[in-house]
């Protein structure tokens, strides 16, 4: 899918750059008590393991802010605190070394109190997120697409009025409609980056229905430039589901994986196969070319849709029976047994990109 991107400004988190056309940055949100170095630090390392690529983690009180300090010392992703409530708490994240902030305009709205954390995060040059949640709006209305775009649009107004443009926005509601919504709108407003997310979306399964409705509609519109889909999970999960978001539209995706759903026509174990197959790929980081489309990988299991999808990918394998006709670049090759499919498909992906490093 060929997606043309709203421009927007760019913004740096610690040492990942969004916006302005850089690649779409999955985060996740840590579980733990923050100020649970060892329990914190686990979990975040976990999470980057799967792909994350800047974590959050909520600080409500001084013990949390403080171990933002020791966080950083011992992961190299970009740390977000969350703030609510006490402005204070954020000035001492910033203080602790926090690569961003985010502020809930629908708790921390005095003038005076966001004018001193602008101060803070200006001399530290460091981002705030103008957070917006629906469950937390100051006035309550019956529609809330448009409350959460004014409640964003007049906190941007004040952090403008106090020359600060370091500014990521999100509008977050627990209905995907509403999310949509306000997110189309307050893109055709602005320029700055938006983190996109459905909140409170439930356990992993609904939660990632919802989720790939609400991102992929936005997503394929060219609006958003990093997300974080909220599952009551671990944030593994979390970002496995933001990254199959991500691979479902063709973004930041090195490898498409085409297989069928089979029927009593097919007479191998292709399920089997298919999950040898991504079994063996998860090991391996492969990195997309953001220029290039996924490599397209047809794993087919009967002579119906099988050769014809086999052919328009870029490898294949078209099975009948024990047997599979391998294609490459259209072309069928040779026959494949179907004990030896997996491995020999792998093997022809690691060939075919290149950016492959061993984890």
């Amino acid at each position: 899918m060929n997606i043309k991107r709203k421009v927007t400004k760019a913004v740096k988190i610690g040492n990942v750059i969004i916006g302005s056309g850089y690649p779409i940055a999955i985060q996740s949100m840590t579980k733990t008590d923050t100020s649970d170095v060892v329990r914190t630090v686990k979990q975040i390392r976990l999470a980057q393991e799967q792909g994350c690529q800047i974590i959050r983690v909520a600080v409500k009180e001084e013990r949390a802010a403080q171990a933002i300090k020791k966080i950083k010392q011992a992961v190299d992703i970009p740390i977000v605190a969350d703030i609510h409530f006490d402005y204070r708490l954020a000035l001492k994240a910033i203080s602790y070394g926090a690569d961003k902030i985010r502020l809930n305009p629908g708790n921390i709205y005095k003038e005076k109190e966001i004018a001193q954390v602008v101060s803070l995060a200006k001399e530290r040059n460091i981002p705030i997120r103008v957070g917006v949640n629906s469950g937390s709006l100051r006035t309550k209305s019956k529609d809330n697409a448009n409350a959460l775009v004014k409640s964003a649009l007049d906190y941007i107004k004040l952090l403008e009025h106090h020359r600060f443009r370091n500014i990521v926005i999100s509008l977050k509601s627990s209905s995907v409609t509403e999310t949509v919504q306000a997110n189309r709108k307050i893109s055709s407003l602005v320029d700055y980056p938006l983190h996109l997310g459905v909140t409170a979306t439930g356990l992993a399964d609904i939660g990632f229905v919802k989720s790939a409705i609400c991102l992929g509609l936005l997503l394929s519109q060219g609006i958003g430039d990093t997300i974080r889909v909220s599952l009551t999970a671990h944030p593994c999960q979390e970002v496995i589901a933001a990254k199959k978001i991500l691979a479902a539209l063709d973004i930041d995706n090195p490898i498409d994986i085409i297989a069928c759903p089979t029927c009593g026509r097919c007479e191998v174990d292709l399920v089997g196969i298919v999950q040898q197959i991504e079994s063996e790929l998860k090991v391996l980081k492969l990195k997309s070319n953001p220029k290039a489309q996924p490599l397209k990988v047809a794993i087919m299991g009967c002579v119906v849709n099988g050769p014809g999808e086999a052919r328009c990918a870029d490898l294949g394998i078209a099975f009948g029976k024990g047997f599979g006709l391998f294609f490459k670049n259209g072309k069928p090759v040779r026959k494949i047994n179907q004990k030896q499919a997996a491995n020999f498909l792998v093997g022809q992906i690691k060939k075919r990109l290149v950016n492959i490093k061993a984890s």
